[in-house]
């Protein structure tokens, strides 16, 4: 609703009745507020201003805004608050969680898919159609959009977490945002903003400063490329406002590998012979567990070969389900091996993978490696480029910074045409030695999941 600029109609202080009324409606809409905490969110004798806006697509919208800072929107008279008021009270709102990638197309505009949705190992928090929720990102507590959902928790489920999952309606650094943020330097370990300046000069190298004028000194250089101003990231708060911030890399939390294993999915082909089983077309099933059944089957029709027990005779129900039209005539006996194949080969290959404490995610089709190479761009400069990390529930922000410290070579990220939900994570050079390193040693990513490895310069260096 915010992602493009809005037109004010009007701007006034609230009136006493008013305030009353805001404080009533606040606490019915939001009942996990105490008395404290809204008194301190409506204080009684500090200044509200009422703005009634027009969003671009028509919507007359009221704000409620304090300090300069939006609390509250009222939109067809409900009332939804802003995420800067959900970073000091988190629990206001049942949260979905996403992935940081999918931030930038919130901001843009766009609605959370359910394809995008974190589920936890609590599972989905419990909403009906229409209520208001927030969403956060993996590894951050802070709110980063605000919105009703789409469908309720257990439809969200039945439908496979496929669709839309939540209308958003705000998002962190939309239109509604505070421009900027204040710094005072007479809280830092600097007092002055000259001593600061010195010391970004004469011990990081940061800045070149010259009084250029008497008794004014002037920035006239800035190091934009030194590794620490590169790397620097703005730090959580700690109480008061946590403005959203990505993981450090190699300095977070410990990351835990996830379990991949096959799975296979039983196809319309071969459902008459795990109907005994009670497994119908669509039921996934482990590999084990379908030798186990065809074995049942064979045993419990009596079809294994009195002659010779390696055999396995093919009956109506075989024929149909393994063999091709061309060997309805030949084939009368199949090796078990052979069967068990012909089996697997007829059903459709899933993957599971298992992140600790969490639900494990069941896909249709291979599982994507993570896939490294490297390109030129002009010049014949070279730039190694990473993409797929998402499959493994690895952050592209957070691989990128780390791989900035372990390199110092600047490094972007790149939406995928046509991938939903990935983007590219590109650093400068052939980093494919220090990216393996990183993938094998820091985040235990099992070799045979890493395609691309054996590109890698001999002995690591950089071409």
């Amino acid at each position: 609703m915010f992602s493009k600029s809005f037109r004010v109609k009007s701007n006034t202080v609230i009136k006493g009745s008013d305030r009353r009324k805001l404080k009533a409606d606040v606490s019915a809409a939001f009942a996990s507020l105490s008395a404290d905490e809204l008194s301190e969110l409506i204080p009684n004798k500090e200044e509200i201003n009422v703005v009634k806006i027009y969003a671009h697509k028509g919507e007359a919208v009221t704000l409620y805004v304090l300090h300069k800072n939006p609390l509250f929107f009222e939109l067809e008279k409900r009332l939804y608050p802003t995420v800067y008021v959900l970073w000091r009270y988190p629990a206001l709102l049942p949260t979905f969680k996403t992935w940081p990638p999918v931030l930038q197309k919130l901001i843009g505009g766009a609605d959370l898919m359910l394809p995008g949705v974190v589920v936890p190992s609590t599972g989905l928090p419990q909403v009906k159609r229409g209520d208001c929720c927030a969403v956060t990102l993996v590894n951050n507590g802070a709110s980063v959009a605000v919105g009703t959902a789409a469908l309720s928790s257990e439809e969200m489920q039945s439908s496979g977490m496929k669709g839309r999952g939540v209308c958003v309606l705000h998002t962190y650094m939309d239109n509604l945002c505070p421009s900027g943020k204040q710094l005072d330097i007479k809280k830092s370990s600097y007092k002055k903003l000259s001593k600061f300046l010195q010391a970004m000069q004469q011990q990081h190298n940061l800045v070149q400063v010259k009084e250029l004028t008497k008794g004014v000194e002037s920035i006239v250089e800035v190091d934009w490329k030194n590794p620490q101003l590169r790397s620097f990231i703005v730090p959580e708060e700690t109480g008061g406002e946590a403005v959203p911030a990505q993981g450090g890399g190699e300095g977070e939390a410990p990351y835990h590998p996830p379990e991949i294993s096959t799975l296979y999915c039983v196809s319309a082909r071969v459902e008459p012979l795990f109907l005994e089983a009670n497994k119908r077309k669509g039921a996934i099933v482990q590999p084990a567990e379908v030798r186990s059944i065809v074995t049942e089957y064979v045993k419990k029709n009596e079809l294994v070969d009195e002659n010779n027990k390696n055999y396995v005779s093919i009956n109506t129900t075989l024929c149909d389900c393994l063999l091709e039209k061309s060997e309805y005539q030949e084939v009368e006996f199949l090796k078990w091996d052979d069967l068990f194949s012909r089996t697997l080969g007829k059903m459709q290959e899933c993957y599971q993978i298992v992140f600790p404490g969490q639900t494990a995610i069941i896909k249709k089709g291979h599982i994507e490696p993570i896939d490294i190479s490297v390109a030129s761009r002009g010049s014949n400069k070279k730039v190694t480029l990473i993409k797929n990390l998402e499959v493994y529930c690895l952050d592209p922000a957070v691989v990128a910074t780390a791989l900035q410290h372990r390199v110092q070579a600047s490094s972007v990220l790149q939406p995928i045409p046509g991938a939903k939900d990935k983007v590219l994570v590109q650093i400068q050079g052939n980093q494919i030695h220090q990216v393996g390193s990183l993938l094998l040693d820091h985040y235990r990513i099992p070799r045979k999941y890493i395609q691309g490895l054996e590109k890698a310069v001999k002995g690591g260096k950089k071409k």
